[in-house]
């Protein structure tokens, strides 16, 4: 395989039954195997993508003091900027070469879930990149939510199994800017290989190539999709509550080959999670004595505030 699958989610939204169901098995199938797909059919207007890459070039370009004014500490980096090196993958000391920002959760009719959220950040100097922000986080979780429809079928569940505990859920869209290099890294690269905490990643097209994603024979696959499509894979919480029948797949992004090192590489993935009080147990259909339970029960929450540790953003 040299590529990930490609879907369509204008397949699973006709009214075709079998279009819908031809979509089901096709991502089902995908996230068995490499846990990746590319997806067009999306929520995300072009002219959407554009505005927003460039307000997001905008903010990072903004001085370093002008930025770590919006850096808040006490929350472990959940809304606002978190500064350069900062994050670092699971089981590694070396700070990944980035800096990024955090939108969270514009919660709807909820006041109580919304008192337990941190506030989002508004930039004052970028009033564009506030409302922007807000629109493309809310088309891509519209996405999201179908992609987890279909995949709620493929695992013999009610289509609206996971539309209860994603609505107003935790999710966080993190555009990222990955610096031009400097000097040789020690041991560190943009992203180091890593599992994704949520349900699903949905990754806006990122500009310049460096993604890469794990098989299961261990080749590391570069992970390109069309500028229509979306990488979308799943999450550590996904394939605990499916008992590992759905796979979060190892990805990482490499740093550029040296005559590309002066230049910024810009992503922008959305990290869709549930309610903090969503049970990510094993789910009964998905355990047979051949796939005998592998996790530990937790809920959402729990499992977030660990891995958030183990991340380095809360101590």
């Amino acid at each position: 395989m040299q590529n990930i699958p490609s879907v369509d989610l204008r397949d699973f939204l006709s009214d075709d039954p079998v279009r819908k169901q031809k979509f089901v098995n096709e991502i089902g199938q995908a996230y068995e195997t490499i846990g990746f797909v590319a997806l067009k059919g999306h929520f995300l207007e072009d002219q959407l993508v554009d505005d927003l890459y460039k307000e997001v070039r905008n903010f990072f370009n903004l001085p370093v003091e002008t930025k770590e004014k919006y850096e808040v500490p006490g929350i472990g980096g959940q809304r606002g900027y978190v500064s350069f090196g900062k994050e670092h993958a699971k089981g590694r000391k070396e700070g990944d070469l980035k800096e990024f920002w955090h939108f969270g959760q514009y919660v709807d009719n909820d006041p109580e879930l919304e008192k337990s959220y941190p506030a989002n950040v508004e930039v004052v100097e970028l009033p564009n990149f506030n409302t922007v922000g807000k629109e493309t986080y809310q088309m891509l979780e519209k996405t999201g939510i179908y992609v987890l429809r279909a995949l709620a079928l493929y695992l013999g569940l009610d289509e609206l199994y996971f539309d209860k505990f994603i609505k107003n859920g935790n999710s966080i869209l993190r555009p990222i800017h990955y610096p031009p290099i400097l000097t040789e890294p020690s041991n560190a690269v943009r992203a180091a290989a890593h599992g994704d905490i949520n349900l699903i990643t949905l990754l806006m097209g990122a500009q310049g190539r460096g993604l890469q994603v794990q098989n299961h024979e261990g080749e590391w696959i570069d992970a390109i999709a069309a500028d229509d499509e979306l990488v979308i894979n799943v999450g550590d919480m996904l394939s605990r509550h499916s008992n590992n029948r759905l796979k979060s797949t190892i990805h990482q992004v490499v740093n550029p080959p040296r005559e590309l090192w002066n230049t910024s590489r810009y992503s922008i993935p959305f990290f869709m999670h549930p309610i903090s009080s969503m049970s990510l147990n094993c789910l009964e259909n998905c355990i047979d004595e051949n796939n005998p339970k592998l996790y530990d029960d937790i809920t959402a929450g729990d499992f977030l505030h660990q891995r958030l540790v183990e991340l380095g953003l809360i101590k």
